[in-house]
């Protein structure tokens, strides 16, 4: 089995800085990618930012220049650093990792249970 655990969500006021955590364990031979996606109420959960193996980024236009994603392989833990907080970025973040838990097994994705972040004005 996979489990990732999201940790650092909370309130803030806007302006504000959060750090959320993920960790990844279990049964795990390599993580190709690790993410975090968010869904605010009523909406599609929605591609925040993502990092691949050799650390290449990916943001979604709405957080450019003011979150930053991170990985640490030896941890198999990814992060993101989130600044200048707006009251749009209120949502449940959830934390994903495209991995393989074999050698020879495909890339599935696993997704965390997700940590609330809520942005008051």
């Amino acid at each position: 089995q996979v489990q990732l655990v999201e940790s650092g969500g909370g309130l803030v006021q806007a302006g504000g800085s959060l750090r959320l955590s993920c960790a990844a364990s279990g049964t795990i031979f390599s993580i190709n990618a690790m993410g975090w996606h968010r869904q605010a109420p009523g909406k599609q959960r929605e591609l925040v930012a993502s990092v691949i193996s050799g650390d290449s980024t990916n943001y979604a236009d709405s957080v450019k220049g003011r979150f930053t994603i991170s990985r640490d392989n030896a941890k198999n833990t990814v992060y993101l650093q989130m600044n200048s907080l707006k009251p749009e970025d209120t949502a449940v973040y959830y934390c994903n990792a495209d991995l393989r838990r074999y050698a020879h097994d495909y890339i599935g994705r696993y997704w965390g249970e997700g940590t609330p972040v809520t942005v008051s004005s």
